[in-house]
């Protein structure tokens, strides 16, 4: 199972809560995303908490510089998750690890614009990074990447961290994203630009969680199991009655005899083997004479 992480990107904070309370019961984590984060400050963070107890909560600071001191007031104000860049320095890096276990938490590095994703994935992991950002951003998807590339590299380290993909994610697509190894599954505006931001939700977390891959492939070729069995049934019914007049049909059990034993007779045999029978088959009819 992969959770869903839902971003909240937009700069107006009653919209954002309006959001967030939308979707809040259909993702297990929420995201701030940087530019909310830049322009709402904390406070957005401390309301969120209050309002979302079940969910997660990840700030995305993309810190890259003063790791420990940047991100330990998040943490205390109640974030799960905070970010930080993998271009930064390795000692910002270990200082966003730090401070993220100090208060039982985590962090994420977040892999953009990082020319070697493989060398520096594997540093962080070392160092005890809890998650592994792939993040194609948006002017990279306006440019037509995605993440999947990156995605199969880093899944093929087997480095046992949690891996991050965001990257223009749909519901289309979160199955692929899942297969591929993601365990958090990343959506914005899939979710945020629908016509209904709660159903497109939940239509991700399902697939995500599992449910669509299972339940919901069975719901889909049903009707065709259920024909495939009435089929099924009917031969079996038809053929029973086809073979009720043959058993009828028997006069004596002296005359089931001699069938029986040439249908037991290996098919491997000779047909001279057969001429016996017949013979012994018809000498009670000349003898009714």
């Amino acid at each position: 199972m992969a959770q869903t992480q839902m971003a909240l990107d937009s700069l107006d904070f009653d919209g954002t809560v309006a959001l967030a309370t939308k979707v809040a019961p259909h993702v297990d984590i929420l995201e701030i995303g940087t530019p909310c984060i830049k322009h709402n400050g904390i406070k957005l963070l401390e309301v969120l908490r209050a309002k979302f107890p079940n969910n997660k909560i990840l700030v995305d600071l993309k810190t890259m510089d003063a790791g420990f001191y940047e991100a330990e007031p998040f943490y205390k104000a109640g974030a799960d998750i905070c970010t930080v860049l993998g271009t930064a320095d390795i000692g910002t890096i270990k200082g966003v690890i730090d401070v993220a276990n100090k208060y039982g938490k985590k962090a994420q590095v977040d892999l953009i614009n990082v020319a070697d994703k493989k060398t520096r994935t594997i540093e962080v992991a070392k160092l005890g990074a809890h998650i592994i950002g792939v993040h194609t951003g948006l002017d990279q998807q306006a440019a037509g990447q995605t993440p999947f590339n990156d995605l199969a590299m880093v899944a093929g380290l087997n480095l046992g961290v949690e891996i991050s993909v965001a990257g223009g994610v749909k519901a289309a697509t979160t199955q692929q994203v899942k297969d591929a190894g993601a365990t958090i599954i990343v959506a914005g505006a899939a979710i945020y630009g629908a016509a209904d931001p709660a159903a497109a939700a939940a239509e991700i977390t399902a697939i995500a969680h599992g449910s669509s891959a299972s339940a919901g492939g069975v719901k889909k070729f049903l009707p065709w199991i259920i024909a495939a069995a009435v089929v099924l049934l009917l031969v079996t019914l038809l053929g029973g009655k086809k073979e009720a007049p043959v058993e009828a049909a028997a006069p004596a059990p002296a005359e089931i005899s001699a069938p029986a034993a040439t249908e037991a007779a290996p098919a491997a045999e000779a047909p001279a083997e057969a001429a016996p029978a017949a013979t012994e088959a018809a000498a009670p009819a000349e003898a009714a004479k």
